[in-house]
């Protein structure tokens, strides 16, 4: 995938994943990339943690700038953060390198990435009657199994992602009010045949 302008993917390398390997700091930076600015009280309300364990959370964030303060919405003594950057882009080289907690961070983070996309999709499934029916009419939970090369892989992969970025800022101000975020998930993986 190519790289977004303004910063707006973050390219992840050992320390920064150090820093956020940790399955509720993923959850509140997904928080505040996705709903936006909130406390440290209104996340734990959200998240049903206690306000002690987000905001040592959200500074731990902050340290490694996945977050930042949101000066315009604090009032007096409240503090509000904001996600720094649309999304992040996860290096595989990560996975080999020679630090074995580096390592251990990238296969947790891979795997928390996985269990919020499952939970992600079980929401919409739980949901679904509650959206109008032109949405239940679109959604998708499809699966296809392709023999390919690496090669190809790669090659499918590239074109799912620049497909993706064709519908990237499409919505007009006419579609405002029909438009609802849409979460798209691609896998690709080998499968193990016996």
């Amino acid at each position: 995938m190519e790289e977004q302008p303004d910063g707006l993917i973050r390219n992840l390398d050992a320390r920064s994943l150090r820093g956020l390997a940790h399955p509720l700091r993923m959850q509140l930076l997904d928080t505040l990339r996705f709903d936006g600015p909130a406390t440290a009280s209104q996340l734990a309300a959200k998240l049903g943690e206690s306000s002690g364990s987000t905001s040592y959370h959200l500074r731990q964030l902050a340290a490694h700038g996945f977050i930042q303060d949101a000066p315009e919405h604090g009032k007096g003594r409240e503090r509000w953060w904001q996600a720094a950057n649309q999304g992040l882009r996860f290096d595989e080289s990560l996975l080999n390198h020679s630090s074995p907690e580096v390592r251990g961070a990238a296969e947790m983070y891979l795997q928390e990435v996985a269990l919020t996309q499952a939970r992600d999709l079980s929401s919409w499934l739980g949901e679904r009657t509650n959206w109008p029916e032109e949405w239940n009419r679109t959604w998708d939970m499809s699966s296809a199994t392709l023999r390919l090369t690496p090669a190809l892989a790669g090659e499918l992969i590239e074109k799912m992602h620049a497909l993706l970025d064709e519908y990237r800022d499409r919505i007009t101000d006419e579609d405002e009010g029909d438009s609802a975020r849409v979460r798209v998930h691609t896998h690709a993986f080998p499968l193990t045949t016996e």
